[in-house]
């Protein structure tokens, strides 16, 4: 998604970040119903459109996302891997997908910096 984007605001990460979330752990591990924006016909960045959702709602729900997320870590061994039929989950750890959870909340946190800073003007810790 370009940063000139409708869809790069804060509010699109975290709704980005809440299906992310539902994905790996509920979906892939879990072998949960694929449901969420990801999985519909839409467009591919359709789980960052949220235009008219308060953005104190989507994160509200991020929370709660991340919260069944560390309910499901705690009841599987990091050795586990996925059960869902596709996508190859059968193939992926939990180890894998806490790592990989590291990794693309440090991603998204670092371009909700860049929308912070093209808001507010001012930089970082420099």
């Amino acid at each position: 998604m370009l940063p000139t984007s409708p869809h790069m605001t804060m509010a699109g990460l975290v709704s980005h970040m809440r299906w992310v979330e539902h994905c790996w752990f509920e979906v892939l591990l879990t072998g949960g119903p694929a449901e969420g924006p990801q999985f519909e016909d839409g467009p591919e960045s359709a789980d960052m459109m949220v235009e008219g959702i308060p953005l104190a709602r989507l994160l509200d729900e991020y929370e709660r996302q991340c919260e069944v997320s560390n309910r499901i870590t705690a009841s599987y061994a990091l050795e586990t891997v996925g059960k869902h039929p596709g996508y190859k989950a059968d193939q992926t750890s939990l180890r894998w997908i806490l790592h990989h959870m590291i990794e693309e909340t440090a991603r998204h946190a670092g371009h909700a910096d860049i929308i912070r800073e093209l808001l507010d003007g001012s930089k970082g810790y420099f």
